[in-house]
């Protein structure tokens, strides 16, 4: 392996030759162009395959940002004999290089994802090693007809919105190496939820991982506005929508652990007034809304936590959940909760679910037990209370249990329409249970 001075990571992925699919996922000015161009090279000239396919948006792109560039490949190339072929040659049309190698010559077809005809006249047959630049931009079609003809695939990309169909339906399949999954931001280790598939392996690398200097890393932190999809994306390495999000000032500072907080309230150091719990409810099974219940707590201090919560989706469930069934889930959970943290007696359930409502009072009349199933207070518009939520971010006086991920999830994805002022009707399910938890307790907080 040639000394290009990777860094400590970048050699472990270099190194690591038994993946079949390996996913870079990560910041900008990380390096995952140039060590996947890298690695993609090593496998092409182990590859007992004479095609392979370098794909980037359109090949004008490949050749800047992946051949030309400051240690692209025609530079990593310099101890192997390289040709560019960019008008193509009598022997192939279209843009290709080749390899002149001990196994004989390599031919890597450098195709354009974004032009439908000109890429399928170049799938046609197997190939050895396929490289896709920034993955999360191509067009799936090409995707899954490219990777179905490929033994060995190297994809590159900057997190993006987690509802693209890149995500389910390949890079969440993939897992970390051990040695490195403490690395990988847990919001991201919290979407890699798919079936795992052998060989796939995801990686994620940043600023530190790529060796760049302080300067640089902090202009480049300078120029991006905070709180923006591109500061997420590209700055944090979170995935979030592509339209602007909803509580774009929660990040790592309103996320504790609950122990922590477990250990200051036997300190004496924090104290909570209230306990409260809300129930948004969804009992489709053709959509990824979800049964959300949340568990929150608001301190003398007038700091509101959410402290537990709990998620059911009737889409992934082989049996799926009735309103009969969800009450007893609801008093279960608040069992667990009010043995955890302390007593309470208001649930709080979407006002617009009355079978559920009339569900638990009847199971209230039969078995008895301590707590009020009371209708939603719905009187405070979204907007309202999405506003005051952002002021008590602001002010540090909202925080959530890390333990709490699928709301933790929707804070980083939760977006404002395109063509209207209002929330999106999407990945907002514990959002909405948490809200009716502390809508009839607003005056408590934020003192």
């Amino acid at each position: 392996m040639s000394d290009f001075g990777w860094t400590e990571k970048q050699r472990a992925f270099l190194r690591s030759n038994d993946a079949k699919v390996e996913f870079l996922e990560g910041t900008t000015a990380s390096g995952k162009t140039t060590v996947g161009a890298y690695k993609f090279l090593c496998r092409v000239m182990a590859s007992n395959d004479q095609m392979h396919i370098l794909s980037a948006e359109d090949t004008g792109t490949a050749e800047k940002n992946i051949i030309q560039k400051d240690n692209g490949i025609a530079d990593l190339t310099r101890s192997t004999f390289f040709e560019y072929k960019g008008n193509g040659s009598a022997q192939y049309k279209m843009p290709h290089i080749i390899l002149h190698t001990k196994r004989g010559d390599k031919v890597v077809f450098v195709v354009g994802y974004r032009d439908k005809a000109r890429w399928k006249d170049a799938l046609g047959g197997q190939y050895g090693c396929l490289y896709i630049d920034e993955i999360n931009t191509a067009n799936m079609d090409f995707v899954r007809e490219a990777m179905m003809r490929s033994n060995y695939t190297i994809a590159t990309l900057n997190p993006d919105d987690p509802n693209l169909p890149i995500y389910k339906e390949y890079i969440n399949h993939s897992r970390p190496l051990k040695r490195w999954e403490a690395e990988e931001p847990k919001e991201i280790l919290a979407e890699l939820v798919e079936s795992p598939k052998d060989g796939w392996v995801h990686w994620f690398f940043t600023f530190d991982d790529s060796g760049i200097s302080e300067d640089k890393k902090r202009t480049i932190i300078e120029n991006v506005p905070v709180g923006t999809k591109l500061y997420k994306n590209k700055i944090q390495g979170i995935r979030c929508k592509a339209t602007g999000l909803v509580f774009s000032n929660f990040d790592q500072n309103n996320v504790v652990k609950a122990k922590e907080l477990k250990d200051r309230i036997k300190q004496g150091k924090l104290k909570f007034k209230r306990y409260s719990m809300g129930v948004d409810t969804s009992y489709s099974q053709k959509s990824p809304d979800t049964i959300a219940m949340e568990f929150c707590g608001i301190t003398d201090d007038g700091d509101l936590y959410t402290l537990e919560e709990r998620i059911f989706n009737n889409a992934i469930r082989k049996e799926p959940l009735a309103p009969s069934d969800v009450v007893t889930e609801i008093v279960g959970f608040a069992d667990f909760c009010r043995i955890a943290w302390g007593d309470f007696r208001n649930i709080f359930i979407d006002s617009a679910d009355q079978a559920t409502i009339t569900e638990c009072i009847k199971y209230k009349r039969e078995n008895g037990c301590i707590y009020n199933f009371i209708p939603s207070y719905k009187g405070m518009k979204v907007t309202d209370r999405i506003n005051l939520q952002l002021g008590w971010i602001a002010k540090e006086q909202y925080f959530v249990c890390d333990h709490c991920t699928e709301n933790i999830r929707e804070k980083g994805v939760y977006s404002w329409q395109e063509d209207k002022d209002i929330p999106c009707d999407s990945d907002d399910h514990t959002i909405n249970s948490e809200q009716y938890a502390w809508l009839p307790y607003v005056h408590d907080i934020g003192i």
